[in-house]
């Protein structure tokens, strides 16, 4: 039997100090969690000299990554978590035995992975966790390695004394501006596990918005797929055999199947040259793209194009009104929160309006006043945002405002995708409709020859 000495916090959240005896650290570990204490520290005891090595420490490093896959030995809150997971109405699978963490080595990190982090972070402070303690349990039993490291790191930096708001500005890939300034407002209003479970909300609708559209466009984007892939392998392999011999068999051909034949023998010889045109066109879009103004062109188009241009401006603006009313709920003033949602509109023209309302409005004119200059809204959603502004709620009215444009997207975009698909359809049909007749036609005239 060895002492320890440790270091713990209570369920209440009160820190407490004493010593365990136990056969190792494992043991002393899972004594601990028994008895419904989460150690921050743990020391072996050295009873003889009344002093203590510190040998090993518990959710403050990195090290000794063998012991941190076992995550219901070295997570320090390894009873506590599913309790704060079960208030929020959440249940997560732990990993099985030798799948898990070293399974998913190397993978990026997901944007879902994220929410499911912030809606987390929010039970387990809502449950009095401190904030070390609750990044320290997240990060050391987080299946995906990558993120794992990220949360471990921001969990170094809050123990050193790092606020959690400039932890996670360190790694803007993963926290963009919004979140750190969200949970900056919440640490400045002592309000953090309700501003980070309007974070959590935030995040899980627009996952939510995301996969419906992802989950309309992908049957028609199959279709598509499928029908180029299709008629690329009869244009560039099985045509051009049929078609020598059909040369050979008649002095003229039918006037589609000669149009069918050029267009194939075309694609056969030159379709490396082809494919390295288009992969470099690809590539030289992206990059210019990639510019500013590249991307104003971008997003100017979008929002230009026929019918689905509308689609992607309602998008845009149920984004800028939702963010911008979670921003003023949580206690953010308006104009850095219209600088934050310029940020985050991921539209440069919307971009450029939203800074030129800020600026108007800095001046002194209400918010609903550049709005309706500006035409980025129609008249009805400005008045409400004007009767929002005027009696003080705001962030109720620019959340219905968002709920509104939403509804506008998701109609629009089910029935455009509710017509793309059969016009898909009816066009790859068209397309072998066409080549099936071309070569029928040779058979044909040969038929009536050997007659």
């Amino acid at each position: 039997m060895s002492s320890f000495r440790y270091q713990a916090v209570e369920v209440n959240g009160a820190s407490v100090e004493g010593v365990i005896e136990a056969e190792d650290r494992k043991a002393a570990l899972r004594l601990l969690g028994q008895r419904g204490l989460f150690p921050s520290n743990l020391e072996i005891y050295i009873s003889g000299l009344g002093a203590t090595a510190a040998l090993e420490r518990v959710g403050n490093r990195r090290g000794n990554e063998a012991e941190k896959h076992l995550p219901d030995e070295s997570v320090s809150l390894p009873q506590r978590l599913p309790l704060a997971r079960a208030a929020e109405g959440e249940t997560r699978v732990p990993a099985t035995e030798g799948q898990g963490r070293e399974s998913r080595a190397g993978t990026r990190i997901k944007r879902k992975e994220i929410t499911a982090f912030t809606r987390e972070m929010a039970a387990l402070l809502g449950a009095s966790i401190p904030i070390p303690q609750a990044l320290g349990g997240l990060g050391e039993e987080e299946e995906n390695l990558a993120l794992r490291e990220v949360v471990l790191k921001i969990t170094d930096s809050v123990r050193k004394g790092a606020a959690l708001s400039a932890a996670m500005e360190e790694h803007p890939k993963l926290f963009n501006k919004l979140y750190v300034s969200m949970v900056h407002v919440g640490e400045e209003a002592g309000a953090l596990p309700k501003v980070m479970a309007e974070l959590a909300d935030l995040l899980e609708h627009e996952d939510e918005v995301r996969s419906e559209v992802i989950s309309a466009v992908s049957y028609p984007v199959f279709v598509l797929a499928f029908g180029v892939f299709t008629v690329t392998l009869l244009l560039t392999v099985v045509l051009p055999r049929l078609f020598g011999m059909f040369e050979e068999m008649l002095p003229i051909l039918p006037l589609p199947t000669l149009i069918l034949l050029k267009v194939s023998g075309f694609f056969h010889h030159f379709w490396p040259w082809i494919l390295t045109a288009v992969a470099g066109m690809g590539v030289a879009l992206w990059r210019y793209f990639q510019t500013t103004q590249g991307a104003e062109v971008r997003d100017r188009t979008k929002l230009r194009l026929p019918l689905i241009g509308s689609v992607f401006r309602a998008a845009a603006l149920s984004r800028f009104a939702r963010t911008l009313g979670t921003l003023a709920r949580s206690g953010v003033s308006l104009l850095p929160a219209l600088k934050i949602v310029e940020n985050t509109i991921g539209n440069h023209v919307l971009a450029q309006q939203i800074a030129r309302v800020a600026e108007e409005t800095r001046g002194g004119d209400s918010f609903a006043a550049p709005l309706r200059k500006l035409g980025i809204f129609p008249n009805t959603v400005v008045q409400m945002i004007n009767v929002g502004e005027e009696s003080g709620k705001l962030d109720e009215m620019l959340l219905k405002v968002a709920d509104i444009e939403e509804r506008q997207m998701r109609a629009r975009t089910k029935t455009l995708i509710s017509l793309l698909g059969p016009a898909l359809i009816l066009a790859v049909g068209a397309l072998v409709g066409f080549i099936v007749i071309a070569l029928l036609l040779p058979i044909f005239n040969m038929s009536q020859m050997l007659r």
